[in-house]
């Protein structure tokens, strides 16, 4: 739950954000490229490839609608993924000079600032099952800082 300073008390239910459009796959959201590429570069590339493969080889046509939602049926069977937190403290409606949460777990209480908690990550699940050991969520940092060991046992939010 989240409760605390805020105008509306929401309880979060984990087990329908599969379904939910902003999921994030948290096996690929942490993967820093440090290597910057020119994007119009990268760009041409891929189209003068694209093209010299058709002169080549003739027009593949792209997969059929039914072999592209076994792919994602598959992904979210077997994939790691979580849901930024920011929509769900909104809806909640922090009162005006909140200045941070605490977030409640098995542990402990964790305190932090309402902008960190803001801008991280909820996760859900990990490799296509809920997070039933250590879950029912676990919190990461949007920079990643605790992306091998995330805050885990957590069972509700409080705002101050």
């Amino acid at each position: 739950m989240i409760t605390g300073n805020v105008k509306y008390k929401i309880t979060l239910d984990p087990g329908v954000w599969i379904f939910d459009d902003r999921k994030i796959d948290l096996d690929t959201y942490f993967i820093n490229d440090l290597d910057p590429k020119n994007e119009l570069e990268e760009y041409t590339k891929s189209v003068s490839k694209h093209w010299d493969r058709e002169i080549q080889e003739g027009a593949i046509y792209p997969p059929t609608l039914k072999t592209e939602k076994k792919y994602e049926k598959e992904k979210m069977l077997e994939g790691t993924f979580g849901i930024p937190f920011h929509d769900f403290l909104q809806h909640a409606k922090p009162v005006e000079g909140a200045t941070s949460v605490q977030v409640v777990t098995n542990d402990g209480e964790i305190q932090l600032p309402i902008e960190k908690v803001s801008k991280a990550i909820i996760g859900f699940s990990k490799c296509g099952s809920p997070l039933k050991e250590d879950g029912p969520i676990h919190l990461y940092f949007e920079d990643g800082s605790n992306k091998d060991h995330p805050i885990t046992h957590i069972s509700g939010f409080i705002v101050i």
